[in-house]
């Protein structure tokens, strides 16, 4: 059900993020705000009221592998760079609200030279519009065709107590200025984030800010995705979509991905892998089975290889992303 304007007026006052289209996809699972204590300000979807975007003709790939390596270290930068080139279409750089990296606009030149096709994470959580503008455009300069945009996690209340946080836009509106200036905007969904019913819609709304394509966060099932697929779809969704595909294999790699807000992970599968004789391996055909899972979904164009993969380390969780993304697309190319 759609929110009044005055219903709107009110959550956008008592949003922690200073949301104008909530909610974010970090709300818990009993519907708490992931910021405060409370609730949601939003009790549903709110319709994207600004103008809608023209649909464009956006490639999706079938591999995008997260990135992850030592913050401020051209080095490790590098060699995971190196490692990850050949199994992957491109590669997803986040931005953490626990410890800041090198700017995008240096990040991105820095990965070109690698060999990886960036697609480049900015947050409204630490940049205002006009800073936001600013990388927009450099690296629009730089070549860098996609910019995830979103809202941001909240910084935990013991993480740099000593620094702001901006929220100066939210996610659909940094999409939507993203597209206005000609780069493809990648936006996130989390299916099952409160309220769960309404997350498909919500997706639609982005593409009608201007999102060309989206990146699903990890769900417990791909039954789960083929649901949500299937309402999106029915909803008038159109872009091409991207699901996660959760890469594990020790206890430090699993405790990342079940800490983050709006991620779910099927605890059976996760309790096989670390019980496993190999769990190196065991990890890699897990991942490497969801993706053939997920790929079968109707709408589902590619998969992000996602998750920290090992606790020993960068170099190591690039060599195991990387051969889930080789193993995937040896599957495909025998398919078809």
């Amino acid at each position: 059900m759609a929110m009044s304007v005055g219903e709107e007026l009110l959550a956008v006052q008592d949003c922690p993020k200073r949301m104008h289209n909530g909610p974010c996809g970090g709300v818990r699972p009993d519907g708490q705000c992931e910021m405060r204590t409370g609730p949601c300000a939003f009790p549903s979807v709110v319709e994207w009221s600004g103008a809608v975007a023209e649909p464009r003709a956006v490639s999706a790939p079938l591999i995008l592998t997260d990135f992850s390596c030592a913050p401020f270290d051209p080095a490790d930068l590098a060699a995971t760079a190196t490692a990850l080139s050949a199994s992957c279409d491109a590669v997803l750089v986040g931005e953490h609200q626990n410890r800041p990296d090198f700017p995008p606009a240096l990040m991105a030149p820095m990965l070109l030279d690698g060999g990886v096709v960036p697609w480049i994470t900015l947050s409204c959580r630490d940049r205002n519009r006009v800073v936001l503008e600013q990388e927009l455009r450099g690296l629009q300069h730089l070549g860098v065709q996609t910019v995830l945009c979103v809202t941001g996690d909240g910084r935990a209340y013991d993480v740099r107590p000593d620094v702001t946080q901006t929220f100066d836009l939210d996610g659909p509106r940094l999409a939507s200025f993203a597209s206005s200036l000609g780069v493809t905007a990648a936006v996130p969904e989390t299916p099952t984030a409160p309220p769960v019913t309404e997350r498909p819609r919500r997706l639609v709304e982005k593409q009608r800010a201007g999102a060309g394509i989206a990146v699903l966060n990890h769900v417990s099932t791909p039954g789960l995705v083929a649901d949500f697929m299937a309402a999106a779809i029915g909803a008038g969704l159109s872009i091409p979509v991207l699901a996660a595909v959760a890469v594990l294999t020790d206890e430090v790699s699993a405790a990342v991905l079940q800490g983050l807000p709006g991620l779910a992970l099927d605890t059976a599968v996760v309790e096989s892998i670390l019980s496993a004789p190999d769990p190196r391996e065991a990890g890699i055909a897990a991942a490497v089975a969801e993706a053939r899972a997920l790929l079968a979904i109707d709408g589902v164009a590619g998969v992000n290889i996602s998750g920290l993969a090992s606790g020993s380390g960068t170099r190591v969780g690039a060599q195991i992303k990387a051969e889930v993304g080789q193993r995937i697309r040896e599957e495909v190319g025998m398919n078809d």
